[in-house]
């Protein structure tokens, strides 16, 4: 049971401080130092005994967070480790990238700074991993039944890991050359360390399943092929069709989607060679006038990568509203809050241009050298040119950072021909299956564009749906509940 006066005792909020801009800015390491577990006891112990944990609403795994802030404020880290675990596969990738749904449903928030209920998690998985006690959990015996996962993001992950712990013998396979997804490809070094990832690996390998690695399933692999040779599969290749601005000028060199740029960053911090296939040198802002176009969190990351990359200039628009300071009105607690929020890469420079549209790129020579664009204002639900306020901003580099409108089709979805949803999703049932007979779907690739914590929620309800399909009953937790699935 909580303090019931744990939060009297301690009032105020306290995060790990990050490292010293002009240092951080000379290597790609993670920014946050180390916290004290002392200090981290103190914040644990701000944990109501608010008798309705609202946190539990606000996370989509159904972390059990009061339960561990308490056993790290009583000092029991192992048993802290076991409960968290028990419905998160890892924790270690949400405490340092999910935006903390958890913390904007807080009782305390109300009226105080939320419970830093993100730090505690990853502090409670960093610790167990010093300790050792993050060991594989292979099965006793195994079923005899196959499973196929298509995409090793966290979703696949943490399907698979179910999957494999349940008996079954799984292969995912990944079409990159490394498994991870856009946790390997698409986040920066400097905010998650690929070692967190490589460990976790090392763990399920040890547990028996089978990474497959640069096998692009639909092409390498057909569906037919896929079918006849597993019991089941699980889609979880995310949703990976970028979404474009097609204006004029489009078309010039310079002008790149985000997850064409990332992805060199981080190979590069790999030790893979500097040059792709062609020969042709990797995408820098080394020197360049950069232009990001996408206020949200790849934004950020492309931000922060050309900052340590040497930018002349970083410019980050959103054609949305700059947000409020604090909670707006439209989103009471314990809704997630819309509100101004600074990352680590906001504070090492560049420039946040808010309600601003891009009409036209300029080149010269076939590249890219300014963008023009006006100042736009919501009225009727759409935006509006306000006149007077056109401008050009120089641009030898322009990232397009606007997400992401679905899964790719081709291929794959394709041949299986599994039935898609209005919004180009693959639609499932209740319990996560596609229209094609053993066959499931989990994470962005049917729900759309979404959060980490909502991708291993799916992963983990995806397998537990296979596994009574295989088995015609589960042990394995189902995270989420049926009506949360988007039906078809």
């Amino acid at each position: 049971m909580p303090d019931p006066r744990g939060f009297l005792k301690v009032t105020h909020r306290e995060t790990p401080p990050r490292r010293p801009v002009d240092l951080r800015l000379r290597d790609w390491k993670e920014v946050y130092q180390d916290f004290s577990h002392d200090v981290l006891k103190e914040q644990a112990s701000r944990c109501m005994d608010c008798g309705i944990p609202f946190c539990h609403e606000g996370c989509p795994l159904g972390n059990l967070i009061p339960e561990w802030n308490d056993l790290v404020r009583t000092g029991r880290w192992h048993d802290a480790i076991e409960r968290l675990h028990a419905t998160n596969n890892f924790p270690e990738f949400t405490g340092r990238l999910c935006p903390a749904p958890c913390e904007g449903s807080c009782v305390l928030g109300i009226n105080q700074d939320p419970v830093t209920i993100k730090q505690v998690e990853v502090e409670i998985i960093d610790n167990a991993f010093e300790q050792g006690w993050v060991v594989p959990l292979p099965p006793d015996r195994l079923t005899g039944k196959t499973v196929a996962v298509v995409g090793s993001g966290p979703a696949g992950l943490a399907a698979a890991q179910q999957l494999t712990r349940a008996g079954h013998t799984v292969t995912l396979f990944e079409r990159d050359d490394r498994i991870g997804g856009l946790l390997r490809y698409g986040i920066p070094e400097f905010k998650m360390e690929k070692r967190h990832i490589d460990r976790r690996l090392d763990q399920m390998r040890a547990e028996g399943t089978e990474f497959r690695t640069s096998v692009n399933v639909g092409v390498d692999i057909t569906a037919a092929q896929l079918r006849k040779d597993f019991d089941a599969v699980v889609l979880a290749g995310g949703a990976t069709a970028r979404r474009d601005l097609p204006i004029p000028g489009r078309e010039l060199d310079g002008i790149h989607q985000a997850m064409e740029y990332l992805p060199w960053a981080n190979r590069v911090q790999l030790g893979d060679p500097v040059v792709d296939e062609d020969e042709q040198p990797p995408i820098t802002a080394h020197g360049k006038h950069v232009i990001i176009i996408g206020g949200g969190d790849t934004g950020a990351d492309c931000l922060g990568t050309a900052h340590r990359q040497g930018a002349a200039s970083v410019h980050q628009f959103e054609i949305m509203p700059r947000p409020p300071e604090t909670r707006a009105d439209s989103t009471p607690w314990p809704t997630y809050p819309l509100m101004f929020r600074v990352s680590s890469a906001h504070e090492e420079g560049g420039e946040r241009v808010y309600s601003v549209n891009t009409e036209e790129f300029l080149g010269e020579n076939g590249h890219v050298t300014a963008l023009r664009g006006h100042e736009v204002e919501m009225k009727a639900g759409k935006f509006e040119k306000i006149d007077g306020t056109d401008f050009e901003l120089p641009a030898d580099l322009v990232l397009l950072a606007m997400g992401f409108t679905g899964p790719e089709r081709e291929g794959l979805l394709t041949d299986l021909s599994v039935e898609m949803t209005e919004r180009g999703n693959v639609s499932r049932d209740d319990d996560f299956a596609t229209s094609v007979p053993g066959v499931y779907v989990a994470g962005d690739m049917g729900r759309g564009q979404s959060l980490i914590v909502w991708a291993i929620a799916e992963g983990r309800a995806a397998a537990s749906a296979v596994d009574e399909y295989l088995m015609g009953r589960t042990a394995l937790p189902m995270p989420i509940e049926p009506t949360a699935a988007p039906q078809r």
